[in-house]
């Protein structure tokens, strides 16, 4: 009798392992490796996927038939299969939890629509001129005739992949660059060697831009987008596109990361330090580890790409696993925005303000020239609302709530003070410290400072971008467009001026990531103005003195990344090396660290507490005791389940937030 393995739908770690069924010969022709089925474990009906078919078990007990073939559609492709497999071992998980991040869940109606037809071949068919597109000098001329001949190492990579070489490349982006018609073309010399491509990106807007880019180089219908913001039709509809073969080139956001692309040859991710990328279901894997676990398992060629550089690409780049693909000094001084900063010395010297003054005298007059030149004005501002902080104006106490201690806010400038947390008005506030009811602002967000500007320039269009109204682009006209970060719209012609304030609510986080961070969404903002022959300027509201702004004002993210890595290492700290984060109740960390065997030169740090009563647990090892960690958290957690004894633990490896 023929036999299954099935990986059953019940994440419980001890049973992380396939189980073999006996295939009824009802069935015996729908079921094959990839297909959805329904069987009993435990006395329960459960779902699962078929890992592959055999003609006998290597169990000796007796086997249970399976139940039900949900759908003959293989779903599960070989490859992501292995794939899932190396996620859920690197991140201490479940196979079951990542399976169901790699198939959406099943839509009969879309399963049973007539296929679309098949594209012609990327690689011989240009979309949209009907073009050979074999010839790499095409894919490599781009906008402008620069494309990636603008980097020395570029048109090399485009004719690796071409050639279906597995090369690896850290793409440092230039100021100004059309990243996402960059990635069209590398996608392009891709599929013209015949192989696919998946792309990821950090949100909407992004896969708005590399959809746009690849309709205009390849034409419709040659490549599918896959989020999960689609709805279940259309992302199971462009899910079988591609695991049918009909699609070879998928972009989208992490929910594309394990999209089943037959023959792939590229994995690409744009903005990798962008904490978005950061799966927030178990085992909460990461884009950017699960496209390098994928390249290295299938030799497939890798690209991420970004203006910023994060420790984990850096250290890609020394290792010698990835070859960096930056411009020339003399390129990057031509194609830059000129960076100033506030808080040196000469800028003290003209306006002794200027160390605390949110708008320096820089600032505003910078802004105002751009104005009158007729160019808009971007202001990056890191908080969103109108006052998200207040304190009392006489003493300076922050401003608390009295229900559950969180902070108020003020939503305009008549509103009446509301919890952040709770969101209960507190209007009869009263400082505790001094009894006085006046309010000042504490922290300014992007709706206040649209406000101020709009004082400053009253003939002068201010709009705001941010959670409430995403812009995409604004016209090459004076306008001043207050933005939070990572919701900057694109100027038509860029920004003459680009202002970076509030850059102390980035440098001054309690985090590990910090200064990465900040100048990573300095990054993005500044690589949006003119350049600085075309009147570009970009006034960052600190002093420059601080790394981050050094880099800013250089250009120079791969200095700064190499750095901010050597820190790393001297200190510990991922990448450099490993750490597992353990949080749950104090008894139930406490007991997984009885039954957990640790690997030698392993560190126990805290505990720390981790809020609602919780605690946290973070062992630290180094990267060449990492997959050994990994699997001894993988046991101890099974050891536990078993024992059915205790509250989980949440298990994380390498998480992004470490303080």
């Amino acid at each position: 009798m023929p036999v299954a393995r099935v990986c059953v739908d019940v994440p419980l770690p001890h049973l992380d392992r396939a189980f073999d069924y006996l295939v009824p010969a009802e069935l015996d022709e729908g079921v094959r490796a990839g297909t959805r089925v329904r069987v009993r474990f435990a006395g329960q009906l459960v779902d699962g996927w078929v890992l592959d078919r055999g003609a006998v078990s290597e169990h000796s007990g007796k086997l249970t038939f399976l139940d039900k073939l949900v759908s003959p559609e293989p779903v599960l492709t070989a490859e992501v299969s292995r794939l899932a497999r190396a996620v859920a071992d690197r991140y201490a998980g479940h196979l079951a939890d990542v399976l169901r991040l790699a198939v959406p869940p099943r839509h009969a109606r879309v399963e049973r629509e007539p296929p679309p037809p098949s594209p012609d071949d990327l690689g011989h068919i240009d979309g949209q001129n009907g073009t050979d597109n074999r010839d790499n000098s095409k894919i490599v001329g781009g906008a402008g005739g620069r494309g990636w001949e603008a980097y020395p190492a570029g048109a090399p990579f485009l004719r690796a992949l071409t050639a279906g070489r597995p090369a690896r490349a850290v793409w440092g982006a230039l100021p100004g660059e059309d990243w996402a018609a960059r990635y069209a073309e590398a996608i392009a010399a891709t599929c013209a060697g015949g192989r696919g491509a998946v792309a990821v990106l950090p949100d909407g807007r992004d896969v708005d831009r590399l959809d746009a880019a690849l309709r205009d180089l390849f034409g419709t219908g040659r490549h599918t987008v896959l989020t999960a913001a689609l709805g279940p039709a259309r992302r199971y509809r462009a899910f079988l596109a591609a695991s049918r073969g009909v699609i070879k080139v998928v972009i989208g956001t992490r929910a594309a990361m394990f999209a089943p692309v037959a023959d792939l040859g590229l994995v690409a991710i744009w903005d990798d330090g962008d904490d978005v990328h950061a799966e927030p279901r178990a085992p909460y894997p990461h884009a950017r580890d699960v496209l390098l676990t994928r390249a290295q398992l299938g030799d497939t060629a890798a690209l991420l790409g970004g203006h910023a550089r994060s420790g984990e690409a850096q250290q890609l780049v020394e290792t010698g696993w990835a070859r960096e693909i930056v411009a020339a000094r003399a390129t990057i001084r031509q194609r830059a925005a000129l960076v100033t900063p506030t808080g040196d010395d000469p800028q003290l010297a003209r306006d002794a303000a200027a160390a605390t003054a949110r708008l320096p005298s820089l600032a505003f007059t910078t802004a105002r020239a751009a104005l009158q030149a007729g160019t808009p004005v971007l202001v990056q501002v890191p908080r969103r609302g109108y006052l998200p902080a207040v304190s009392c104006a006489d003493c300076r106490t922050p401003a608390r709530c009295p229900h559950c201690a969180g902070p108020l806010a003020l939503p305009s400038a008549t509103g009446t003070p509301a919890c952040r947390w709770c969101g209960r008005p507190a209007a009869g506030y009263a400082c505790p410290n001094c009894r006085q009811r006046r309010l000042r602002a504490a922290v300014t967000g992007a709706r206040r400072t649209a406000e101020e500007l709009g004082r400053a320039f009253p003939d002068v269009a201010v709009r705001t971008s941010g959670r409430d109204e995403v812009l995409t682009r604004v016209p090459a006209e004076s306008a001043v467009v207050v933005a939070t970060p990572g919701a900057e719209p694109v100027a038509a012609e860029g920004y003459g001026a680009v202002l970076l304030l509030d850059t102390w609510a980035l440098l001054t986080r309690a985090d590990l990531r910090a200064a990465e961070e900040a100048l990573r969404r300095w990054l993005a903002a500044a690589a949006l103005a003119r350049p600085a022959a075309a009147g570009g300027r970009v006034v960052v509201v600190a002093d420059g003195g601080l790394a981050p702004v050094q880099a800013l004002l250089r250009w120079d993210p791969a200095w700064f990344a190499a750095r901010e890595l050597a820190d790393r290492r001297e200190l510990g700290f991922p990448p450099a090396a490993r750490m597992a984060s353990l949080t749950g109740a104090a008894d139930a960390v406490a007991d997984l660290l009885t039954v957990l065997l640790l690997p030698d030169g392993a560190e126990l740090l805290g505990p720390v507490p981790a809020g609602q009563g919780q605690e946290r647990m973070l062992i630290r090892v180094r990267r060449a005791r990492a997959a050994e960690l990994a699997q001894r958290l993988r046991a101890a957690a099974g050891t536990r389940s078993v024992r059915k004894t205790g509250q989980p633990v949440r298990i994380q490896i390498d998480p992004l937030d470490l303080l």
